[in-house]
């Protein structure tokens, strides 16, 4: 730990969500020493939200020893651009909705100085890894984040994958089934990654399976409009053919796309992320078994297969307060 550190021995953490704006102040072993949270969708504009949160800050700030203990803030946003700071055409926010907003500069300005950095909250995900979970000592992987949609961060030589405009590696939006059967993703395009292999995806899956078979399954217990992807978990748990024939199928299509991934970067590890890893070796099984009969040869056999070992309430904020260390 170096003079900085020790004179200044907290970041902060912001996981910037659609519903919820969760902040954290975290030490460099991974420890969240104090979080606060506002609702993301109450404030009209950009400058109100970024009022709020530094009014609702000002006291975690103080109880951890003020503002001389915290060297930077990381943030962690959907359509977050690193190189300029900004979150940009946010689609699940309303003040980022339709424009760029310089969230960087804002909080910094805000706080009095504070350096402050933005990524997207995939690449969040990465860094945090990196610091405090799985990842720690490698320098060659890929985070894939299995929520509601597909999102991905790739480390390559220790350096996070920004690409030339900020918004490199955007893996979910890998297309994975062509022509006009692939299904429509709120991207604009059909048959991305996204759209088979989220929580959403598995959930789409059910119901279509449910809609063109007449099997039985304990999912047809479920209003088929409200099946989520806990469910067909559930389902799959207690032994159910159906469910388990969906995470085969989620699962091989994973682990065909690892195989491609692999190719342009050759990662030590594929480090899952996101609420549908609870599912375990229903998921994680079809990943490898697909993976190791798909890739090229000189890739067999390499790459670790894990998830995530950062806790789950806490894995956003912890990410986007990793990006804190990384500020020079």
């Amino acid at each position: 730990m170096n003079e900085n550190e020790l004179q200044k021995p907290y970041v902060i953490g912001l996981d910037l969500g659609g519903t919820n704006a969760v902040f954290g102040i975290v030490d460099t072993k991974g420890t969240i020493k104090a979080t606060t949270a506002i609702k993301t969708g109450q404030y009209a504009t950009a400058g109100e939200f970024v009022e709020a949160s530094c009014n609702a800050l000002q006291p975690i700030i103080e109880e951890t020893g003020g503002m001389e203990k915290i060297k930077a803030m990381g943030i962690g946003a959907p359509n977050g651009n690193y190189y300029k700071g900004t979150i940009e055409q946010a689609p699940n926010i309303k003040w980022a909705h339709d424009g760029v907003v310089p969230l960087a500069e804002m909080f910094s300005q805000k706080l009095g100085g504070l350096p402050t950095a933005v990524t997207n909250d995939a690449n969040a995900a990465a860094i945090g890894e990196m610091f405090y979970g799985v990842a720690r000592g490698m320098k060659n992987f890929i985070v894939i984040t299995l929520g509601t949609g597909v999102g991905s961060g790739i480390v390559v030589n220790g350096e996070l994958v920004y690409g030339s405009d900020g918004f490199a590696g955007e893996l979910g939006h890998v297309i994975m089934v062509r022509g006009g059967e692939g299904r429509l993703c709120g991207c604009g395009r059909k048959g991305c990654l996204e759209t088979y292999c989220s929580a959403t995806g598995v959930a789409r899956t059910a119901r279509e399976m449910l809609q063109t078979t007449d099997r039985a399954s304990l999912l047809r217990d479920v209003d088929a409009g409200a099946i989520t992807s806990l469910d067909v978990a559930i389902a799959a748990g207690k032994g159910d053919a159906m469910a388990r024939e969906i995470y085969e199928f989620t699962g091989r299509m994973l682990g065909e796309a690892c195989a491609d991934f692999a190719t342009f970067c050759s990662p030590e590890a594929f480090i899952f992320f996101g609420g549908m890893t609870k599912a375990g070796d229903l998921i994680m099984e079809p990943i490898k078994r697909a993976y190791e009969e798909s890739v090229l040869p000189i890739y067999r056999g390499k790459a670790q297969f894990l998830v995530s070992g950062l806790d789950g309430s806490a894995a956003a904020v912890l990410g986007a307060s990793a990006l804190g260390w990384e500020i020079k």
